[in-house]
C-alpha cells in the first residue's frame, strides 16, 4: 500500500518571534524567480542539528488550496531552515519583502513547512558521513581538549588560532574535530585571495551590502614548521584514516602561498607522515599544482557556483585569474594524479538547469573531475538570484536596494524552475557515471586510486541513447 502524499503546511512567526504552522496555507517554496509546491521526492524531515531562521521583513506566502491561489500572510515573519552538514537544499523559502527589508545574512535558506507533528525541508541528504554529528558530544568535552592541545603546543601560532578562534568563537566543526583528535583537521594559511566572491564568508570589501561575515580571516601566516606540527598532531590522534585541508573558512585561498604548502607538505611526507592531505581552493593558480603534486597532495576540491564562465565570474570576481586558469587547473591536478572534487555551491533554480547541466558534465568529463560535493550556497536568495541573471548588471556591481522590492506576487506562477535536485544529480551521474557524490572530502589514504576518465579522453554521451538503454 502506498503511503499517502505528505503535504505541509507553511510556516509562520508571530511578532514576538513564536513559530507556528498556518491552518490553512500550505508550503511553497521557490526555485529560481519561480513558485511552487514541494515535489514528493525532495520532502524530507528536518535533519537533527538544523535550526530555523526569522526573516525580516520577509512576509510568508502560502498557497490556498481551497481556491488555489498564493495568499500573503500579513503581520507576521517569514521561516527559513539551515540545514545540518551533509545535506543540500532544493528549494528556498517563499516570501514577500517589504521595501525595507535588509539582506539576509550569510546563510543557506532552506523552505520548511509542517505535517504530521514534524518539520519538513526541500532537501536531500548527501553524504552519510558523520564527521560533523556533535549531538553525542558535550561542549566542555570539546573545550577541555583544545584546553589541553594549547598547553602541550603553546608556541604553535596555527593551534591557536584554530582553537581560541575556530572552536571557540565560531564553532567551526573541522576545527572541533581537530579539538577531539578525528577526522578531517584544517590547516588555514592564506590571508590573501584573488576572488572578491560575493558570498565571501571571512571578508567582504568597504562598499559591499553584506556589512558583516560569519567569521575573521586568519591575521597571520604560519610557517611551515607550524602546519607540519599540526598535521602531525592531528596523525597521532587521528590514527585510522587522518585527512588535512588546507583552504579554510577563515582564510584566503590558499594557492595564494602554494610554496608555503609544499615545504610543509614535502616536510610532513618526508618525516613519514600519512593521510589524505587535501586543498580546498578556487584553483585560480595552474603553475603550483606541479610542485603540490611533488611534494605530496593527495586531493583537490575546486570551489565553483557553476561551470558556466559567466555564472561562475560573476560570483567569483575573479581578480588575477580566468575560468580557464581554474579548467586548467583541474586539467594539471588529474594529469598529475590528484584526486578533484568540485565543490558545487548549489542554488535551486540557477544549479539544476539544462544549460548547467551540459557544463557540468563537459567540465567533468574533459577535464577528469573525480567527484562532486554538493553544498549550499550560503546567500541572500533574492538578492543572488537577480544579480546572476540581470544581463544589465556590471560584474562587480552588488546594489542590494535595486532587488530588495525584487519580487512582486503577480509576476510568481505555481510552477517550478529548473529539473530538480534529484533530477539533476540523477542524469548527471547518467552522464558520467564514474562520479562520486558527496559533501565531505573523502579520506584516499596517502595515493588516491583515480577512476575518472584521463584528459580529453571523454566525449558527451547520447542522451537518447541513454534513454533508449535505460528502457531495455
Amino acid at each position: 500500500m502506498s503511503k499517502a502524499p505528505i503535504t505541509p503546511h507553511l510556516l509562520v512567526a508571530d511578532p514576538s518571534g513564536d513559530i507556528y504552522d498556518h491552518p490553512d496555507l500550505l508550503m511553497l517554496c521557490r526555485r529560481g524567480n519561480q513558485w511552487g509546491v514541494p515535489r514528493p521526492d525532495e520532502l524530507i524531515p528536518l535533519p537533527p542539528e538544523s535550526e530555523l531562521f526569522l526573516l525580516p521583513k520577509r512576509r510568508p506566502c502560502g498557497l490556498n488550496p481551497e481556491t488555489g491561489e498564493i495568499e500573503i500572510v500579513e503581520d507576521s515573519l517569514a521561516v527559513a531552515a539551515f540545514l545540518a552538514p551533509a545535506h543540500t537544499i532544493s528549494a528556498h523559502p517563499a516570501y514577500m519583502q517589504e521595501d525595507d527589508a535588509p539582506l539576509l545574512p550569510l546563510f543557506a535558506y532552506g523552505a520548511v513547512g509542517f505535517a504530521n507533528e514534524m518539520f519538513y525541508v526541500c532537501a536531500q541528504l548527501v553524504d552519510h558521513d558523520q564527521r560533523q554529528r556533535f549531538r553525542q558530544i558535550s561542549r566542555e568535552k570539546i573545550a577541555k581538549k583544545a584546553r589541553q592541545l594549547q598547553k602541550n603546543y603553546p608556541k604553535n601560532r596555527l593551534v591557536a588560532h584554530i582553537l581560541n578562534n575556530c572552536v571557540a568563537r565560531y564553532d567551526c566543526p573541522a576545527a572541533r574535530n581537530f579539538a577531539l583528535g578525528r577526522f578531517e583537521a584544517p590547516l588555514p594559511t592564506s590571508q590573501a585571495c584573488n576572488a572578491h566572491c560575493l558570498g565571501c564568508i571571512s571578508l567582504q570589501e568597504k562598499d559591499s551590502p553584506i556589512k558583516t561575515t560569519p567569521q575573521c580571516r586568519i591575521s597571520f601566516t604560519p610557517t611551515a614548521a607550524e602546519i607540519c606540527e599540526v598535521m602531525t598532531i592531528h596523525a597521532g590522534r587521528e590514527t585510522k584514516q587522518p585527512i588535512f585541508s588546507f583552504g579554510q573558512g577563515c582564510e584566503g585561498d590558499p594557492l595564494m602561498n602554494a610554496d608555503l604548502l609544499a615545504s610543509a607538505i614535502e616536510q610532513y611526507r618526508q618525516q613519514g607522515g600519512h593521510g589524505t592531505i587535501n586543498c580546498n581552493t578556487n584553483a585560480s593558480k595552474p603553475n603550483a599544482i606541479p610542485k603540490l603534486a611533488k611534494a605530496g597532495l593527495s586531493s583537490m576540491r575546486v570551489s565553483m557556483n557553476s561551470a558556466q564562465e559567466k555564472l561562475y565570474t560573476r560570483y567569483y570576481r575573479c581578480q588575477s585569474y580566468a575560468f580557464h586558469d581554474v579548467r586548467e587547473s583541474i586539467r594539471l591536478a588529474r594529469s598529475e594524479n590528484i584526486f578533484v572534487s568540485i565543490n558545487l555551491l548549489f542554488f535551486p533554480g540557477l544549479t539544476d538547469t539544462e544549460e548547467e547541466l551540459e557544463a557540468l558534465a563537459n567540465l567533468v568529463g574533459k577535464n577528469g573531475v573525480s567527484m562532486i560535493q554538493w553544498r549550499n550556497l550560503n546567500v541572500d536568495p533574492v538578492w543572488y538570484y537577480h544579480i546572476m541573471t540581470d544581463l544589465s548588471l556590471d560584474e562587480h556591481q552588488t546594489n542590494f536596494s535595486k532587488y530588495n522590492d525584487s519580487m512582486k506576487l503577480s509576476d510568481s506562477i505555481v510552477s517550478t524552475s529548473g529539473m530538480g535536485l534529484s533530477t539533476f544529480m540523477q542524469r548527471l551521474k547518467k552522464l558520467c557515471p564514474w562520479l562520486i557524490y558527496g559533501y565531505f572530502n573523502p579520506y584516499l589514504g596517502d595515493h588516491p586510486k583515480l577512476t575518472a576518465p584521463k584528459v580529453d579522453t571523454w566525449s558527451m554521451p547520447d542522451w537518447n541513447k541513454i534513454l533508449t538503454d535505460d528502457i531495455k
